[in-house]
C-alpha cells in the first residue's frame, strides 16, 4: 500500500500547505516523482504535473515527456510541459549543465505556479538525497546551514517525500506496480552525487547500516543549531550593527570580543554578500592600520579606526567633470554645484556647503573630481600646505567617504575647494576683489 497516513503525518507536521491550497508537482517520470504524483492524488489534493524535457538525451527524453503526459491523464490532472535547449544555455552562462538545467527548471516552475494559480511547488527528494547533499557539502566546505540537509519547506518549494529513504520507495513501486522511467545517467559516476550515490554511500553503509536513519537524527540536530544561531545573530544585530544614514557602522572592540568570532561575524555580514574568506580578511586586518577595504558584490566595508563601516559601493561617482565660464550649474555624481556670479566681494560665511572665490583667480575650464594620491590645499585661514590625505584623518571622515567627496580644482591644477568641508587660502576673497563666484553644493535626491 501507498504510505497515505506518514504522507499526510508528513504535511502536517512541517506545515507543508493547508488544505485546499493547489499544488504544482514536479515530475521526471523516474521512481521518485512517480510515487509523489500517486500519493498526491491519493490524498485527493488539488495538484498538477510539469514536466521539463532537457533535450540531453534526446530519444529518452521524448519517452519520458509522452510518459508523464499519460501519467497526468491516468491521474485526471492538469499537464504542463516545456523543453529546453540546456546545453547551450550552460555554455552560455559558463555554468555547469547540471547547475543549468536547475535554473532552467525552477524558474520555469515559478512561471507556470504564478500564471495557473497554483500555491506551492512539490518536488520528490527523499532522505538519501538529503543524505548525498550534506556528503557533497562537506566535502567541498560548508557552514552550518549546509549541514541541514535538504528542507522540508523552503519558501514555495515542498518536499513531501522527505519521510522516504530510496529503498523504501522501491518497495512501493514494486508492490504497487507503478510504471516508471529510468534515467540512464543515473547509472555515470561522471556526476559527483551519482559518485557519492553509487562509491561512496554504500561504503558507510558497511560501517553504518542505518545510515539514514543517524543521518536524520543529526540532521534534526543540526537545524536546532542553526535556529540557535540565528537567533543569536538576531541579537547581534540589534546590539552592534549601528545605521548611520546609507552606512552601518560595527564597533571593532565589539568585534574582537565575540565568541565564537568567525561564525558570528559571518552571521552578521554575511547577508550583504560577504564571504568567509572575506571575513576571515577582516579578522585578520582588526589590529593593523585603517584603511583596508572589503568588498563583495554590491557592497564595501572599511576598516576604519575604531569601527567597521558598511555601504553600498559608490556606484554615483562621476569621472571628470568640467565646469566653463558659462556654467551656471554643473552635477557631479550624487551632488549639485550652483554657479553664481556677483560684482560685490560677497564672503559666504558658516556655510560649509558653499564658498566664495575671487573670481579673477580662476583658470577656466575648471575641474570637479575626487581627490587622488599627492593632492594638497592651503586650509583657508593657514599659511602651510596640507595634503588632502592629512586632512581627511584630521577631519576623521570615514574612509570609505573621501572618494565621494567632489574636489574643485582650478585650471592650473591647484585645488580650490574641498566640497562641503574648506576652501583654499589663495581663492580666498579679499578687500582687494572685485568679481566673486559663489559655489554651493547640493546633495540630489537619487
Amino acid at each position: 500500500m501507498l504510505p497515505l497516513q506518514q504522507f499526510q503525518n508528513f504535511i502536517a507536521q512541517h506545515r507543508l500547505f493547508e488544505p485546499g491550497e493547489r499544488v504544482l508537482a514536479a515530475v521526471s517520470g523516474g521512481r521518485d516523482s512517480v510515487v509523489l504524483a500517486h500519493l498526491l492524488s491519493q490524498a485527493g489534493i488539488d495538484f498538477g504535473i510539469a514536466h521539463c524535457n532537457f533535450q540531453l538525451r534526446p530519444s529518452e527524453a521524448l519517452a519520458e515527456q509522452d510518459f508523464t503526459k499519460n501519467l497526468a491523464k491516468s491521474l485526471n490532472v492538469p499537464f504542463y510541459t516545456t523543453s529546453f535547449d540546456t546545453a547551450a544555455y550552460a555554455d552560455d552562462k559558463g555554468i555547469s549543465t547540471q547547475m543549468a538545467a536547475r535554473q532552467l527548471r525552477y524558474d520555469w516552475f515559478e512561471q507556470i505556479r504564478h500564471s495557473f494559480n497554483y500555491d506551492h511547488i512539490a518536488v520528490a527528494h527523499h532522505q538519501n538525497d538529503s543524505v548525498e547533499t550534506i556528503l557533497l557539502n562537506l566535502t567541498r566546505g560548508t557552514g552550518i546551514a549546509g549541514m541541514h540537509g535538504i528542507l522540508p519547506k523552503n519558501g514555495l518549494i515542498i518536499r513531501p517525500l522527505l519521510f522516504l529513504k530510496r529503498d523504501e520507495i522501491d518497495s512501493i513501486i514494486a508492490d504497487e506496480h507503478l510504471a516508471y522511467m529510468e534515467d540512464s545517467s543515473n547509472a555515470s559516476s561522471k556526476y559527483a552525487r551519482n559518485k557519492l550515490r553509487h562509491e561512496v554511500i554504500p561504503r558507510l553503509k558497511e560501517l553504518n547500516p542505518k545510515l539514514e536513519e543517524t543521518f536524520d537524527n543529526n540532521i534534526e540536530r543540526f537545524r536546532e543549531l542553526e535556529q540557535l544561531l540565528d537567533l543569536r545573530v538576531a541579537e547581534l544585530r540589534t546590539e552592534l550593527l549601528v545605521f548611520d544614514g546609507d552606512e552601518i557602522h560595527i564597533n571593532i572592540a565589539a568585534v574582537k570580543s565575540l565568541v565564537p568570532q568567525r561564525l558570528l561575524l559571518f552571521g552578521l555580514l554575511s547577508p550583504y554578500g560577504f564571504s568567509e574568506t572575506v571575513i576571515g580578511d577582516i579578522i585578520s586586518a582588526l589590529d593593523k592600520h585603517p584603511g583596508r577595504i572589503f568588498e563583495a558584490p554590491g557592497y564595501v566595508i572599511v576598516l576604519d579606526r575604531d569601527k567597521l563601516i558598511l555601504s553600498e559601493s559608490n556606484k554615483a561617482i562621476a569621472d571628470t567633470v568640467l565646469i566653463n565660464r558659462e556654467d551656471s550649474e554643473v552635477i557631479y555624481g550624487k551632488y549639485k554645484i550652483n554657479l553664481m556670479h556677483d560684482d560685490s566681494p560677497l564672503i559666504v560665511k558658516d556655510n560649509r556647503m558653499a564658498l566664495s572665490v575671487d573670481a579673477e583667480t580662476l583658470i577656466y575650464p575648471l575641474t570637479v573630481r575626487s581627490w587622488q594620491e599627492g593632492d594638497y590645499f592651503i586650509p583657508m585661514g593657514m599659511t602651510g600646505r596640507k595634503k588632502l590625505s592629512d586632512y581627511f584623518i584630521s577631519q576623521k571622515i570615514p574612509l570609505n567617504l573621501k572618494n565621494g567627496i567632489p574636489i574643485l580644482v582650478n585650471g592650473n591644477g591647484d585645488v580650490i575647494w574641498i566640497g562641503g568641508y574648506r576652501g583654499d587660502e589663495r581663492y580666498k576673497v579679499s578687500a582687494l576683489t572685485k568679481k566673486v563666484i559663489i559655489f554651493e553644493l547640493y546633495m540630489l535626491n537619487l
